[in-house]
C-alpha cells in the first residue's frame, strides 16, 4: 500500500475532481467555464473589497500545494520512481487528450492543473536524476 502512494502521482487528486465536476456540470465549454468561476463564497477585505472564491480557485490552490507535497514526497526506491514518472506522462498525455477533445476541459483552470502536472514530471525527473551530496550512496541502491 505504502508503495502504491509512493508511485502515485499526487496531482491526480485535482484533475479528477475537475473531471468529476466536469461530468456533474455537462455542457460544454461555456458551461463549465461559468460554472467553475462562480463565487462560491466571498471574504470581504481590510480595504472595504470583497474577495470572490470559486471552485477553479480551490482547485487551483489544491492543485498547487498537492503538487509542492508531491515533488517532497520523492521515490527513494528506483523502481517506484519509475513507476511514478511512468503515471505522471499517463495523467499528462491524458490531460493533454483531454483538452483538446472534450470541450468541458478547454478552461484555464484545467490548463492550469495540466502546466501543473507537466511541471511536477519535468522537476520529477530532474529530482531523479540530480546527483547527491558528496559521500552519499546513490539514490536507490
Amino acid at each position: 500500500m505504502r508503495a502504491a502512494f509512493a508511485a502515485t502521482p499526487l496531482l491526480a487528486a485535482p484533475v479528477l475532481a475537475y473531471a468529476l465536476l466536469a461530468m456533474v456540470m455537462g455542457g460544454g465549454h461555456a458551461h463549465a467555464h461559468e460554472a467553475l468561476t462562480r463565487a462560491l463564497v466571498s471574504f470581504p477585505t481590510a480595504g472595504g473589497g470583497d474577495w470572490p472564491v470559486s471552485a477553479a480557485d480551490l482547485l487551483l490552490a489544491v492543485g498547487l500545494v498537492v503538487g509542492f507535497l508531491d515533488l517532497l514526497k520523492g521515490a527513494k526506491d528506483r523502481r517506484i520512481a519509475v513507476v511514478n514518472h511512468g503515471l505522471s506522462i499517463a495523467l499528462f498525455v491524458a490531460c493533454i487528450a483531454a483538452m483538446l477533445l472534450a470541450p468541458a476541459f478547454a478552461t484555464s483552470t484545467f490548463f492550469l492543473l495540466t502546466l501543473m502536472v507537466l511541471l511536477d514530471l519535468i522537476a520529477g525527473f530532474i529530482v531523479a536524476t540530480a546527483p547527491g551530496e558528496p559521500g552519499q550512496k546513490p539514490r536507490g541502491r
